[in-house]
């Protein structure tokens, strides 16, 4: 009975995020959407997998939902991206110790949302009560999407990229969502309630993760040659810009362009984290950068701007062993 009605409220959020392409409901074991064939002479799916991490018990400890569920959709679209593709839909995982409809509610919300503001079907998912595994008021949360590209379209930075490429960062929205178990370690309670420009600190680390969908759709409907795009996550720049180098590159990342938002320096400075470690643990401000041969920069500055985005040039490709320097 509680899951009838949790399906019910939930098919009320999910259809405002339909299109002609969705068919189906909440009660088949499935989702079904329909590819215009039409638009594609060699169609191929890209897919994405992530949750949310250790994020997830910060945001529920200040019963900020809807967040886990925002960052959610953006860790999994920001992935395809990186590959050019436009997304199609979404579906999650969600599971919890007790199940409590109005949690579940804002989690879905959440994600709704940001599928809605970002051309993508929210088709379905599964929702599971483990109390044997979770905690009464423990939740996790883990999401799939699935998007589109032309064969002849894929970015692909290990066939791609080439020497004297220019890498263009991207700026994050804060932490995202990779780095709060460091960040739980050296903060208190009493520390996430101090009012840090005017609001509780722990509003600002849980500012949800960038979804990048219109800025990165924006340049490949400008048709700039782009030869590969990094969504900078755990690991930090160094281990998910080395994911789309070729084998005989590598990348020269000057980090004095980089603009640093405070709150990674509050980090450092109150837990005497060291740089290393800092910049193996969080983007640092950088949340996309997009890889382009020397003579696009320009151009793909400009377009960038004029959409709002605050891009830099943070360095290049050098010749290497798939290596990242940070100078």
């Amino acid at each position: 009975m509680k899951k009838n009605k949790i399906m019910g409220k939930m098919a009320h959020i999910l259809k405002k995020t339909y299109n002609d392409q969705v068919l189906g409901t909440l009660e088949n074991f499935s989702g079904f959407y329909k590819l215009d064939q039409g638009k594609y002479k060699h169609p191929i799916l890209v897919s994405g997998v992530d949750g949310v991490g250790t994020k997830l018990h910060l945001a529920t400890i200040f019963k900020k939902y809807d967040v886990i569920g925002k960052d959610c959709f953006a860790m999994c679209i920001n992935d395809i991206l990186c590959h050019g593709a436009s997304p199609l839909f979404f579906l999650d995982y969600l599971s919890c110790g007790k199940l409590d409809i109005s949690v579940i509610e804002e989690i879905i919300k959440g994600i709704a949302i940001s599928c809605k503001n970002n051309n993508t079907c929210f088709i379905g998912g599964e929702t599971a009560e483990m109390s044997g595994i979770y905690l009464k008021y423990d939740y996790d949360v883990a999401g799939f999407c699935v998007g589109i590209v032309e064969k002849d379209h894929i970015i692909d930075g290990h066939k791609l990229i080439q020497e004297n490429d220019i890498l263009i960062g991207i700026p994050s929205s804060g932490i995202h969502s990779n780095g709060f178990t460091l960040i739980r370690k050296i903060f208190s309670f009493k520390d996430f309630m101090k009012i840090v420009n005017k609001k509780p600190f722990y509003e600002t680390l849980l500012i949800p993760t960038r979804v990048y969908y219109h800025s990165i759709s924006h340049i490949l409907h400008k048709k700039i040659i782009i030869h590969g795009i990094s969504h900078i996550t755990g690991g930090g720049i160094s281990d998910n810009l080395t994911r789309i180098l070729p084998e005989k590159l590598s990348a020269l990342v000057e980090t004095k362009e980089i603009p640093i938002p405070y709150i990674f320096h509050v980090i450092q400075n109150k837990g005497k984290i060291s740089d290393k470690t800092m910049w193996n643990t969080f983007n640092m401000g950088v949340g996309m950068i997009v890889t382009v041969p020397i003579n696009n920069v320009d151009v793909l500055l400009k377009e960038l701007r004029i959409i709002g985005e605050k891009p830099f040039v943070l360095g290049k490709i050098v010749k290497g062993d798939k290596k990242v320097f940070l100078k």
